[in-house]
């Protein structure tokens, strides 16, 4: 498992849970503003935005706030977000994609600098760590949906490139061109998936001595609580041992 998904697990047991609830029901809300904005405010007509939902009504988002976020779009006081990768070498030479939405380019910009030179990274150009992931399509149900044979089964009819099953979920992984129809069809088989969305997967992880590791899981942590900052991806590799430390 990549280290993004695990850094996540550490920092939601770290943290006080109301106000990171309250910061993720934030970003989510600009996503869905964003993906209405860009296309129909129809779910059923806007792959975007039905993904969006997707993503809220996993993390228990009311509908009020899933309704709003819709109409913000075609508000007369509409925000304006741009959407930005950034792309970085982390500790140990580790690499990290931030994806963004800003209303600020140089404010966001700025403090995603500082925190990277401040963790003894640095910053780089749009590319330079691109190239070692893949964009890909993910869709992910929780465990007691079905079997991993019968997951496996649906997925494969349904056009999936690859599929990972465990007592913590089902991972369908497919093309970027296929998510909606790959999505669409396991939900009706299976009902709402935890997640459908498109991730940056990386080729091979990099393991770092445990100094480092903490190093990336505390930049890795900042750039999340980050305001403007959507989603961020690395090819960290956790070690059991680092994993347990950081947990306790």
């Amino acid at each position: 498992m990549a280290g993004h998904s695990q850094f996540k697990n550490i920092m939601h047991r770290k943290g006080r849970q109301d106000a990171i609830k309250s910061k993720l029901f934030s970003k989510l809300s600009r996503e869905i503003t964003v993906a209405a904005k860009l296309g129909l405010p129809d779910p059923a007509m806007n792959a975007r935005l039905r993904m969006a939902i997707i993503a809220a009504r996993a993390q228990s988002m009311p509908n009020d706030n899933i309704k709003r976020a819709i109409s913000k779009a075609s508000g007369a006081d509409a925000e304006n977000y741009d959407e930005i990768r950034y792309e970085g070498y982390g500790p140990g030479g580790t690499a990290i994609i931030i994806e963004a939405m800003t209303d600020n380019r140089n404010r966001t910009a700025s403090d995603i600098r500082s925190y990277f030179t401040k963790a003894g990274g640095n910053l780089a150009e749009t590319g330079a760590v691109s190239f070692m992931f893949d964009k890909v399509g993910q869709v992910e149900f929780e465990a007691a949906v079905a079997s991993g044979d019968a997951m496996l089964e649906a997925a494969i009819e349904a056009g999936a490139d690859d599929v990972a099953s465990d007592e913590s979920g089902h991972v369908i992984t497919c093309g970027v061109t296929d998510l909606a129809e790959v999505s669409t069809a396991l939900e009706a088989k299976f009902g709402s998936p935890r997640k459908s969305a498109f991730v940056w997967r990386p080729q091979n992880t990099v393991g770092v001595d445990d100094e480092a590791g903490e190093k990336i899981i505390k930049l890795m942590g900042l750039l999340d609580e980050h305001d403007d900052v959507q989603n961020v991806y690395s090819n960290f590799e956790i070690s059991d041992a680092l994993m347990q430390k950081m947990s306790g």
